[in-house]
């Protein structure tokens, strides 16, 4: 197979894998009450607790309004507090209530398990080639999201 056919190949592989590993991930959040989208603020936020709005909806690379529309869920089934932010009045932090805390640690332990099974039989040493491959490659991605001057 020549080296484009064999790119193309592992590109598609990628896209397939994450898809389905966001479908099951969906899935298990689900049967606990949870949208993807909110399990996905609770793991960022059991990572690094009191974010502005638009720190969070940068790391998830989501829009600010679909951030506050999720945020105001969120809100609305207590997992999430918006706290002023000192010396800025229109900023807010994002913190998780008890209940939320309670809520990100399922959701932690949900992702810890489906590693333990998705990897059970794949070596240290081919999930570390692994990462240097798909760092290396958004490394190169990123030089792409910048337009190139033609001259």
């Amino acid at each position: 197979m020549n080296k484009d056919a064999l790119t193309s190949e592992f590109l598609e592989a990628l896209t397939n894998a994450s898809r389905k590993i966001r479908t099951a991930f969906n899935q298990q959040v689900t049967a606990h009450g949870l949208t993807y989208p909110r399990a996905r603020v609770l793991l960022r936020l059991a990572k690094k607790q009191g974010m502005t709005q638009t720190e969070l909806a940068c790391e998830l690379e989501l829009e600010q309004a679909t951030m506050v529309r999720i945020l105001d869920r969120m809100e609305e089934h207590g997992l999430v507090e918006r706290r002023p932010v000192p010396n800025d009045r229109r900023a807010k932090l994002i913190v998780l209530t008890q209940r939320g805390t309670e809520q990100a640690t399922l959701v932690v332990s949900i992702g810890h398990a489906m590693r333990l099974e998705i990897f059970a039989d794949i070596s240290a040493d081919d999930i570390t080639a692994g990462i240097r491959l798909l760092n290396k490659l958004g490394e190169r991605a990123v030089l792409l999201e910048t337009p190139r001057d033609p001259a």
